[in-house]
């Protein structure tokens, strides 16, 4: 989730191919400061090839009743496009066998499948529900694909420190009609460009939801991984925390370990 990938299409060629809706206007040296400082983050994160990681997730509400999950994460790099997941629920029993599917797209719109075990189907998630939320929790449908750079519009906002780290405040207005947020402002931090903290604004400008994440870990040297994420949500006092074991690189994962038959099959 919000792994950076992907080279900047200029907007123009976005308009010729996809449907999009306009920006709020923003000063021209703002929008590159924070376009160069995305693309820099994109940048450091290209071309880890695929993974594999074990996730536990917190469900609570706003009296303090929780609920807990265990779910396998798999993920594809895509050369050229956007990235391919799997995402396989292993408890508790009335999830378990449940599995999500989500090709991210570039330029056109995102693909994403849940199978139901219980009504044995897969179910495909239209556009217009993207915005909803995944398997009740405080993350939206369009939370779970990978951040590509030539969704977005960029405004730098400004220097600030998060968690003892100087950072850059960048607000992200996305180019796409059916998203539920008017735009998210994110903060990466200056010395490794990772992505500490997000605040989604609703699409009247409210603020919806903060993501923050925490405890990152370094693989191959290169790539930085926060081992919990926690998503709160605002307005209705919800959250959702997530936490990863057992991450690996390069194991083996092809196009075939992501179709739509695999959902079915998936242990």
């Amino acid at each position: 989730m919000f792994f950076f990938k992907r080279v900047l299409l200029t907007l123009s060629m976005l308009g010729a191919t996809t449907t999009v809706f306009a920006a709020e206007p923003i000063d021209a040296q703002a929008q590159e400061k924070g376009l160069n400082i995305v693309a820099e983050a994109e940048r450091r994160d290209n071309g880890w090839g695929d993974s594999s990681a074990e996730m536990s997730m917190r469900l609570a509400n706003k009296h303090g009743a929780s609920s807990s999950r265990q779910l396998r994460l798999k993920s594809l790099e895509v050369d050229g496009d956007g990235d391919k997941s799997l995402t396989i629920f292993d408890q508790p029993r009335d999830v378990k066998g449940t599995a999500f599917l989500s090709f991210t797209h570039s330029l056109t719109a995102d693909e994403q499948w849940l199978y139901l075990p219980a009504l044995k189907r897969v179910k495909r998630i239209s556009s217009s529900n993207k915005s909803g939320p995944f398997m009740g929790s405080e993350y939206a449908f369009e939370d779970l694909t990978s951040f590509e750079l030539d969704k977005y519009q960029y405004q730098y906002l400004r220097d600030e420190v998060v968690d003892g780290l100087d950072s850059f405040v960048v607000r992200n207005f996305p180019l796409y009609k059916k998203s539920g947020y008017k735009y998210r402002d994110v903060w990466i931090d200056k010395a490794e460009y990772r992505v500490l903290k997000t605040d989604f604004y609703d699409r009247k400008g409210s603020l919806l939801k903060t993501l923050k994440n925490e405890d990152f870990k370094q693989y191959l040297g290169k790539y930085w991984r926060p081992m919990k994420a926690s998503m709160n949500n605002h307005q209705n006092g919800k959250s959702t925390d997530l936490t990863w074991t057992g991450y690996q690189f390069n194991v083996g994962l092809t196009e075939r370990d992501f179709s739509k038959n695999s959902l079915q099959r998936a242990k």
